[in-house]
């Protein structure tokens, strides 16, 4: 079994989507960032590296066994044991993994870019192992709140969480059916098209909006969703929290 010591870790919980564990640039100061001690290193082949990072699904039970409480937090100068806490690598990428004890990969981190590379030099010539687990059937299925990475990589944490506050407003929108309403944000999203906008149906001018605003992050994005959160107490609230949230690092 492989190790790495006194790894960094920042932990995103419940997040199935790999593009929102955040990078070591985009940590920021009221993030609850812990030291691990010890955690144990498993390179595995391609698939189930995807498999872990971009889903909540069941880890294989035979890596559970392998890793179980190999894994040490370091909080005022003692080792606690983590039952289920590995890096897991495809021997290009790497990210941690905390199952809380589940089956699951409940919380993830990414890793530091020096402790990144460490793990990686670790690997270099190693065999990956083999495990057996349950692909799913279908291509995982995205939607409205779990954009599709296309829509979302490249992005910046602060464009990403926007985006996601953007698009539950979008949704309650949908839920609304307001045809008023819809063209009323349609003709803020795009002047010009006032007079055709006054002839959609809701659905058309529903999927014409949405098609606009998912793609890529703007000006003209970030003034939509300011106006949209404007009144919306709660929606208001996590837009000015996001305004005041900073990086640790530049970058």
């Amino acid at each position: 079994m492989l190790y790495v010591h006194d790894i960094w870790v920042n932990w995103f919980e419940g997040e199935e989507n790999g593009y929102n564990v955040c990078q070591f640039h985009e940590w920021r100061k009221d993030d609850s960032i812990e030291l691990l001690d010890q955690i144990p290193v498993v390179l595995v082949e391609d698939s189930l590296y995807d498999y872990i990072e971009n889903n909540m699904q069941d880890i294989p039970k035979p890596l559970l066994e392998q890793v179980y409480q190999r894994a040490y937090l370091k909080k005022h100068h003692k080792r606690i044991p983590l039952d289920y806490a590995f890096v897991v690598t495809d021997g290009a990428h790497a990210i941690v993994v905390d199952t809380l004890g589940y089956d699951i990969p409940v919380r993830k981190s990414r890793l530091i870019p020096r402790q990144e590379r460490l793990v990686l030099d670790l690997v270099k010539q190693k065999e990956p192992f083999t495990y057996s687990f349950k692909r799913p059937r279908r291509l995982k299925e995205h939607h409205l709140l779990s954009l599709e990475p296309i829509y979302m990589v490249g992005l910046t944490r602060k464009e990403r969480q926007l985006k996601h506050l953007l698009m539950l407003m979008v949704d309650q929108l949908n839920q609304s059916q307001r045809i008023d309403e819809l063209r009323y944000w349609l003709t803020e999203w795009k002047p010009e098209w006032y007079p055709k906008i006054q002839g959609m149906t809701f659905n058309e001018g529903y999927d014409l909006l949405l098609s606009e605003i998912k793609v890529g992050w703007s000006n003209k994005h970030e003034d939509l969703c300011e106006k949209m959160a404007k009144g919306q107490p709660f929606f208001e609230r996590l837009w000015e929290m996001e305004q005041r949230k900073k990086n640790v690092l530049k970058g």
